[in-house]
């Protein structure tokens, strides 16, 4: 009776079990006539912490928010002979970097085969410096920082001093939302002629995607590394990477936002040539278009190709009172770009799963 009359002031009080515990000494009765009462204890203290946990309890624990904050950040700048631009650049870098809260960020400067210093340039303001032996193009150089990037996000950033680096606060609030940022010059800061050419471009990819796109070719740009890493085989070499990079996440299922900013007039030779890579441009979004929604470009030529065919049938009719072989050509023609639309629409379907697959694993 007594060791019972003990062992309910134990598990009423739980402190006379600590000193005797403390102490060494073990209440009157069986050895492990204690361990029940202790075990019960336990219990009724996890199931209190629980029930807190759970909001149950007085005490609450707030839910973890829900806003996607970037950490780890690294800048890539392309560069090729810009030793003009380079330094007041990367100073101008480095004062914003200090101010933007990254946990840990790094500067990489991919050199595509400079013939003057601005690889040591780069290296003395304290970026990582990647070489190219020879110029491979724009496009390459990028591909090769983003491979090298070992942060979570990629700010794309041109060497020639255009963007100003201050727009990247802004970048970094829409970041919370968009899987890629573009800095949009909305159509200005270039020449009437390339200007022209930009908002032709991004007309037509807008169609092709099915999303307004302000700025198609602009370099600047902010995006998940993750992502950047796996499309960086769709890349092309030369200047065309924007409209490659920004139709491919559109077509892609990512969310893409758009932030304006006032371009900055360049010191020296610009190195996009116009006519060269503007009909470059146009073939890349022709083949983004195939790769990623065929149907946008089969289906309305395939549509033309049969109207043609009717009405060549309904002239021939009216005229000579019979069916050409010219409508029966084109008509034909018609039905075939029509299933060889539907035939790429299932390729490039298979091609997203394939993509979603590599992210899962």
């Amino acid at each position: 009776m007594a060791a019972q009359l003990q062992q309910a002031e134990l598990v009423s009080d739980p402190v006379p079990l600590a000193r005797l515990m403390a102490s060494g000494e073990r209440p009157g009765g069986a050895a492990g006539a204690v361990l029940a009462p202790a075990e019960r204890l336990v219990k009724v203290v996890a199931s209190r912490t629980s029930g807190e946990l759970r909001g149950e309890g007085s005490a609450t624990i707030p839910a973890p928010a829900s806003r996607r904050r970037v950490r780890h950040l690294s800048v890539v700048m392309p560069a090729r002979n810009e030793t003009l631009n380079l330094p007041a650049l990367l100073a101008e870098l480095d004062g914003v970097l200090r101010e933007v809260p990254l946990e840990r960020c790094e500067v990489i400067v991919v050199d595509d085969g400079s013939t003057d210093d601005t690889a040591a340039l780069a290296s003395a303001h304290g970026a990582r410096v990647v070489s190219h032996a020879e110029s491979l193009g724009n496009g390459a150089a990028v591909k090769r920082g983003i491979r090298e990037a070992r942060g979570e996000w990629i700010l794309l950033l041109d060497a020639d001093g255009q963007h100003p680096p201050g727009e990247l606060r802004a970048m970094l609030d829409l970041a919370e939302r968009y899987d890629m940022v573009v800095g949009s010059r909305g159509g200005t800061g270039g020449s009437l002629h390339r200007n022209l050419a930009n908002r032709i471009y991004s007309r037509f990819a807008s169609y092709v995607s099915g999303r307004h796109i302000p700025d198609l070719t602009s370099g600047f740009r902010l995006l998940r590394a993750d992502v950047a890493k796996d499309l960086v085989w769709l890349l092309p070499n030369t200047f065309s990477y924007p409209t490659t990079i920004t139709m491919s996440m559109l077509r892609g299922g990512w969310s893409v936002g758009f932030h304006p900013f006032q371009v900055r007039q360049r010191r020296g030779k610009s190195h996009v040539r116009l006519f060269a890579d503007g009909s470059r441009f146009f073939m890349i979004i022709l083949r983004i278009a195939t790769m990623f929604a065929p149907l946008r470009v089969f289906l309305p030529v395939s549509l033309a190709t049969a109207a043609a065919g009717v009405a060549w049938y309904a002239y021939t009719w009216w005229t000579t009172g019979r069916f050409t072989n010219m409508a029966v050509m084109l008509l034909s023609q018609a039905t075939l770009l029509f299933a060889l639309g539907l035939i790429a629409e299932q390729v490039a379907a298979l091609r997203f799963q394939n993509l979603a697959r590599d992210e899962q694993r």
